[in-house]
């Protein structure tokens, strides 16, 4: 008998279920927790919770993460050097901190505009290659004539052999500023996705485990490792979309909402008739417009790992996730007798990074390119969790919080801090962890936001349900400001909200937020059996897709007579190419586009599947000319896997 694997990575659980391929059904499942940074003893933890016997009958491996995703929300992604040619918006984000705009791009037909400023691009790879870990470049129409980011691409690699991330090679949608923004995006995400893919596969090959590896992207389609790790930013929402394919797979709903509460963020999600909804304009995630196409969905940074803070009296949540008192005490015991001895921090001084309840640990990342003060502040932090407090008790001033805030962003010190996993755990909702280490917490929270322990807590808990409910309606209603459907949650009136298709919750300790849903939403919620592992689920349950835009565009000028064609181009993936007639140009295209797509399928590992390409024409006739002005082709290729 055949079996499947699927694994999901997510920034708190690495969840694993195994289903059998004769019927369907779920075998076995486990949840083990995710290890930040080192990724692999969460991943063989996983494994060590299967049926060892059942694995060695693997014959695939699927895969999804929110890793991606947590990292852009979370600002933690590697330093990446953009490069803009031509007409293009400069970044107005501080965010990007390596980046110039120089001379070059294309017209709408592919044409040169200007010359390329190849010294500025040298001059600013110079200045920058020993600061990034890639390049991403992003050149006006591009999608038209993608010849200089190529020729950027060529120089960066003879001069540094960096890896070099081309904004034509992610989407073929106009707008080359957002397509450069997410091929930075995607820049930054390499060492991550390398991490992480090269971990699952040495992890099945160690364990002997002969099966094809493959990985789901954010539109819930699935694509082999190797084509994976080309363009790791499509494994932005996979996790969104892995709870979306996994709810309607396990709730036996084809349409449904989903709310997928993470450790990092909260994801909601749509599917009708058995499709998922897909974003019109692109994936937007931390605030930045990609051109990744993914899954429609609404997503905020709050989990049940989001760090809960206080300051002013004002209770906050996230958006930095934290490892929770209750699961840090498990590893560090010490952290008790620090929470029963409360640190001594002035109200005014509290920020996010100075808390009564807020940790430091130092991780195994390498530093690179620190300042004096940030290795001085580095070297105070070892192996054993210090509170904020701790870190200059000699000098008796605490660390400056941007300092600290830098080496949390470049992943050299992990954070320890309350959560609303803690406050679940006071309230007696959950109960995996150390209950002892949450109640203390909660404790010295109360002290600095003028509340009881147990009121705090249900605060936490509201707000959690809250925001859960603010992005289902804000889904749902998608013309209306979300903040007037806040007001509408905050008040006190004789009407409220109603969601006409069925919610299902997908989420570790999710069950314990459906009653305060109910309060702000009147909806059917559903809890499928193996709820907590759904997007392990989803994981293995979508389809290899690729879709393929080919345009034919015909230039006329003017005759005794009437109009006629004086150039016909076709624009693909591929680049511009000039054809001798329609006709031709019309071959070229069904062949390119039919091609493409098998050459995906095979560069994806899909090709063995049953494969059909669905092909859709749109044409645009000028007047009395007899051929059409604009012909728009759309591939279509949909791969069932064979198991």
């Amino acid at each position: 008998m055949k079996y499947s694997l699927g694994i999901d990575a997510g920034g708190t659980y690495t969840d694993a279920v195994l289903i059998s391929d004769a019927d369907g059904k779920i075998i076995d499942s486990t949840k083990a927790r995710t290890t930040y940074p080192d990724l692999l003893p969460g991943i063989q933890n996983a494994f060590d919770g299967l049926d060892q016997s059942i694995l060695k009958q693997v014959k695939l491996v699927s895969v999804s993460t929110t890793l991606a995703t947590n990292t852009i929300l979370e600002k933690t992604g590697y330093p990446v050097g953009l490069i803009l040619v031509g007409k293009t918006d400069t970044p107005k984000n501080s965010a990007i901190k390596y980046y110039i705009s120089v001379n070059g791009g294309h017209s709408s037909g592919g044409n040169e505009v200007e010359p390329l400023d190849l010294d500025s691009v040298e001059e600013f790879v110079e200045a920058v290659k020993n600061k990034v870990s890639a390049f991403a470049v992003s050149s006006y129409f591009s999608v038209r004539n993608p010849e200089h980011e190529l020729k950027v691409k060529e120089i960066i690699t003879e001069l540094t052999g960096m890896p070099v991330i081309c904004g034509h090679e992610l989407s073929q949608s106009l707008g080359a500023y957002d397509r450069g923004i997410t091929a930075f995006l995607n820049a930054q995400l390499l060492p991550i996705a390398n991490q992480f893919m090269k971990t699952v596969a040495s992890e099945v090959e160690r364990r002997g485990i002969n099966a094809k590896l493959m990985m789901l992207k954010c539109d819930g389609s699935i694509v082999g490792m190797n084509e994976a790790l080309k363009h790791p930013i499509e494994s932005i929402f996979t996790g969104p979309a892995a709870s979306l394919v996994g709810a309607a797979y396990l709730s036996k709903e084809p349409s449904c909402v989903v709310i997928d509460v993470g450790g990092t963020s909260t994801d909601v999600s749509l599917t009708v008739n058995g499709l998922p909804q897909i974003s019109d304009t692109g994936a937007i995630v931390g605030g930045w417009q990609t051109k990744v196409e993914a899954i429609k969905m609404e997503t905020s940074a709050m989990g049940g790992d989001s760090h809960v803070w206080v300051m002013n009296h004002v209770l906050s949540i996230g958006p930095r996730r934290v490892v929770p008192l209750c699961v840090a005490a498990t590893k560090y015991p010490r952290i008790i007798k620090k929470l029963k001895q409360g640190q001594s921090i002035s109200r005014l001084k509290l920020g996010e990074n100075v808390q009564p309840t807020k940790f430091f640990v130092r991780t195994e990342q390498k530093p690179i390119e620190l300042t004096k003060r940030e290795e001085e502040l580095l070297n105070r932090i070892g192996d054993e969790p210090l509170a904020v407090s701790e870190i200059y008790l000699e000098r008796r001033i605490l660390p400056s919080p941007m300092l600290l805030d830098s080496l949390i962003q470049k992943r050299l010190i992990q954070t320890i801090g309350f959560t609303p996993t803690d406050a679940l755990h006071v309230l007696g909702d959950y109960n995996e962890w150390n209950t002892e280490a949450s109640i203390l917490g909660a404790e010295q929270m109360c002290i600095f936001a003028d509340m009881e322990v147990k009121e705090l807590c249900l605060e936490i808990k509201k707000k959690v349900a809250k925001n859960m409910a603010l992005n289902l309606l804000s889904y749902l209603m998608e013309t209306v400001d979300a903040k007037e459907i806040e007001k509408g949650l905050d008040g006190d009136f004789f009407a409220g909200f109603k969601a006409d298709v069925p919610v299902v919750l997908l989420g570790g300790p999710v069950r314990a937020y459906t009653e305060e849903i109910k309060k702000f939403v009147d909806a059917k919620i559903l809890l499928p059996e193996h709820a907590e592992v759904g997007n392990a689920v989803g994981a293995l349950a979508g389809k290899g897709v690729k879709r393929i835009e080919i345009l034919i565009r015909v230039t006329f000028g003017e005759s005794k007579y009437n109009l006629k064609p004086t150039s016909i181009s076709v624009f693909s993936p591929l680049g511009k190419d000039e054809m001798s007639n329609y006709d031709e140009a019309v071959v070229y295209a069904e062949e390119l586009g039919n091609k493409l797509v098998m050459d995906y399928m095979q560069d994806a590992e899909l090709e063995d599947g049953n494969i059909n390409i669905e092909v859709t024409k749109k044409v645009i006739n000028p007047l009395n000319t007899g051929v059409p002005l604009e012909t728009k082709y759309a591939f279509l290729g949909i791969a069932e896997l064979k198991k």
